[in-house]
């Protein structure tokens, strides 16, 4: 049955099994394993999943210690495009989507949809699209 509530041990879980499932799939796994390596339990990935939890804390309820800044330590993960994006949105959609009640999946995943977008905007993917308005 779907969780109905958040808190720091379900969002750990939906952190670990997202993950998981990406360093699984073929377009998101080289980036990250390039990072951070193929094992969830070496020392990169420790810190990057408890920074993850902190961050999704603070998303989901206000209350957690995360004070970063999320998009400087992506800036220079190589060339990214929209296609990891896409696919980044998809996986964490199908994550929670399954893990939560509706209601909850639809903030998780509206969070992570501006934050994806955040990044594209970032790194000037689709400026190319953005001129073709004017």
């Amino acid at each position: 049955m779907p969780y109905d509530t958040v808190d720091r041990g379900k969002i750990e879980q939906m952190v670990r099994e997202f993950y998981t499932i990406v360093l699984k799939d073929d377009i998101l796994s080289p980036i990250f394993v390039k990072a951070l390596g193929d094992d969830l339990t070496n020392g990169k990935w420790y810190e990057h999943l408890n920074t993850l939890y902190n961050f999704w804390m603070q998303m989901m309820t206000g209350l957690s210690p995360y004070q970063g800044h999320p998009f400087p330590p992506h800036a220079f993960l190589g060339p990214l495009t929209e296609e990891h994006f896409e696919r980044w949105l998809k996986l964490f959609h199908e994550t929670v989507y399954r893990l939560f009640v509706p209601e909850i999946a639809d903030k998780f995943y509206k969070k992570a949809n501006i934050l994806a977008e955040q990044f594209m905007d970032n790194l000037g993917i689709n400026d190319e699209d953005e001129d073709e308005d004017y």
